[in-house]
């Protein structure tokens, strides 16, 4: 890359060009997102026509835009003609109005048609997600008939990999590899050799559901049919890919407390960025309140035995610490599709032991190093440990049930994570430390 750039400046445009022809788009689309607009010009035109579409459709929407607006229109209809119909319609999503009319403007009937269509799907669902060009043969032909007809529309496919089989009325009815075609007599018909056990969406399916059919079942792609059951477009593993990531970068955002955000951190403005915070900081301040009633109501027991504020802190924090590791293994195992709501009982049970587990062992240790090093007292030692035991088993419990109940009240179970874990475990850890601190050393 460092030539490129060299032979750029230098205006080696020849030289840059052969190089560039044995370079991966990929790479090539990284280079442009460092380079001004008018290198990105000179570069984006000295690329060969196919390999600058296929570099396009791995450009951000930023520089996506830049190039749109100070190209030709006939570049445009290259670009857009050279492009699989759902990068196509990824790319014009993100694209202010005036563009899209610019791109719409410069693409045939039929492809403006198939955009439109893509466009109404709703957000995130199988149908947004999916493309059109796969390869589907007709249940009445044979393997020979199959494989030539793969040779003649093959080649305009993003994948061909697994051929689909539909009827007379396209509604899918199985499935064959080109693996198997290739291996099988050309005389043997095609709905002998062909799976019929299909694992298929329908366009209305939520994009996470996809995700986790792919992982489940080892998939490449999928077909998507319509309500009727008719083939209308496949989903390769490149868009669940990209599936997954947002979906999982969407449940990290939440369970910072942060409104989920589809921007680059770098290019997010920082008013943008504080919106998407404020909010549940606002929250999760408001509802912190409560610890401090509690402090307050136990002002004469802390004044009473002032050691009994230093270990507050230490309280508080290993109850928020083991509820969000709790709170963060039920959420990973929802989304996963490893735990249903049926399992609420079996997580009560195993979260109540492994905090007895965890918890004893905190508080012997705990014990330790207030009793023989901080010299507290026997008694104050007992009450902070007692108090740590009860507040490991509550925090391990309630980090373990409260993603399952969001689930069961149809809400992101990755709301629940740390943040809104540690401010109820706080409550809960004050409370349990205070009762036991007011009976057991008579200061009621």
């Amino acid at each position: 890359m460092e030539n490129i750039l060299s032979y750029l400046e230098n205006n080696q445009l020849a030289k840059l060009k052969e190089v560039l022809i044995e370079e991966n788009p990929v790479d090539i689309a990284e280079l442009f997102e460092d380079l001004p607009k008018d290198q990105c010009l000179k570069l984006f035109r000295i690329l060969p026509k196919d390999l600058a579409a296929e570099t396009f459709s791995y450009l951000s929407s930023e520089k996506q835009q830049e190039i749109v607006e100070n190209i030709t229109d006939e570049e445009i209809k290259h670009i857009i003609n050279e492009m699989f119909i759902d990068d196509t319609v990824d790319f014009i999503e993100e694209m202010p109005a005036n563009i899209v009319d610019k791109i719409l403007q410069n693409t045939s009937p039929d492809t403006r048609k198939l955009i439109n269509q893509f466009l109404k799907y709703p957000e995130n669902s199988a149908g947004s997600v999916m493309t059109v060009e796969y390869v589907s043969l007709k249940s009445d032909m044979n393997i020979g008939q199959a494989l030539n007809h793969i040779k003649k529309v093959g080649i305009d496919n993003e994948t061909i990999d697994i051929c689909y089989v539909i009827d007379n009325q396209r509604k899918l009815v199985g499935f064959i590899s080109l693996k198997s075609l290739i291996f099988l007599d050309d005389i043997i018909p095609l709905v002998d050799a062909m799976e019929t056990n299909v694992i298929s969406a329908t366009t209305t399916d939520d994009q996470e559901v996809i995700a986790s059919l792919f992982r489940k079942y080892d998939l490449t792609s999928m077909p998507v049919v319509d309500n009727e059951g008719r083939l209308v477009g496949i989903i390769t593993i490149d868009d669940v890919v990209d599936v997954i990531d947002q979906e999982n970068t969407e449940d990290f955002q939440k369970m910072a407390a942060m409104d989920p955000s589809d921007e680059e951190y770098l290019k997010e403005s920082v008013f943008s960025l504080a919106k998407h915070r404020i909010v549940w900081l606002l929250v999760l301040m408001i509802s912190a309140t409560a610890t401090g009633t509690i402090i307050r109501r136990y002002e004469e027991v802390l004044q009473s035995v002032v050691i009994l504020a230093a270990f507050i802190p230490m309280l508080m924090d290993t109850g928020g610490n083991a509820g969000s590791q709790s709170s963060t293994l039920i959420i990973r195992g929802i989304a996963l599709r490893e735990i249903q709501l049926s399992d609420i009982g079996k997580i009560l049970w195993k979260e109540f032991r492994v905090s007895l587990i965890v918890g004893v062992t905190l508080a012997t240790v705990n014990f330790l190093r207030i009793y023989f090093i901080d010299k507290a007292g026997l008694t104050i030692s007992l009450v902070v440990c007692a108090s740590l035991l009860f507040t490991v088993v509550i925090a391990k419990v309630v980090g373990g049930i409260l993603p399952i109940l969001a689930k069961a009240f149809k809400l992101d179970p990755a709301i629940m994570a740390s943040p809104l874990i540690t401010t109820i475990v706080d409550a809960c850890a004050l409370i349990v430390y205070f009762a036991l601190s007011t009976h057991f050393l008579n200061l009621a």
